[in-house]
């Protein structure tokens, strides 16, 4: 979900007294002080993210909201790495929906069946794929994606450290 999504939800839903703009921002401003202590990067993502973006333009198709992405990749030194970055809440649904990687394929100008996501959640795995796009799925150790989430994956590995250029040019 985006993050509009997602605060209506605890509001409508859950009964939430905050309106639902205040409830996502007070999430984001706990999000940017916990990152900022603690940034939880997937083991070997900025060394996956710098070495693929040597070879082809890397978009960002996130349920973020754009400040937790900014921070992130700021955090990490990957602001430069991203030819475009995407929230979810910039584009009319969150994920599973297609729409925040049809936005990110177009703004790094590559047609959707062109492109490959790497997902570690079950909604961005069904985002991606409805999107048209292959799929490379690390499933979140924490959080796995269902049996019937990872089936439209194109792949799956185990780490990161398998995601490889030579992986993605075999598929």
């Amino acid at each position: 979900m985006s993050s509009t999504e997602w605060s209506t939800y605890m509001h409508d839903e859950l009964g939430v007294e905050m309106p639902p703009e205040a409830i996502s921002e007070m999430v984001v401003l706990r999000l940017e002080r916990l990152y900022r202590e603690d940034l939880p990067l997937m083991p070997g993502a900025r060394e996956a993210v710098i070495g693929f973006s040597r070879e082809w333009p890397l978009g960002l198709a996130s349920s973020a909201n754009r400040p937790i992405i900014d921070l992130v990749l700021g955090l990490a030194g990957l602001r430069d790495a991203f030819a475009a970055t995407v929230s979810s809440e910039e584009v009319p649904q969150g994920k599973p929906a297609p729409d925040v990687y049809l936005e990110a394929a177009r703004r790094i100008d590559v047609p959707a069946a062109e492109c490959v996501a790497v997902e570690d959640s079950s909604n961005g795995i069904r985002s991606a794929a409805a999107a048209g796009m292959t799929v490379i799925a690390v499933p979140d150790r924490e959080f796995p994606p269902t049996e019937d989430a990872l089936a439209p994956a194109d792949d799956v590995i185990d780490s990161l450290a398998e995601l490889t250029p030579d992986r993605v040019r075999r598929l």
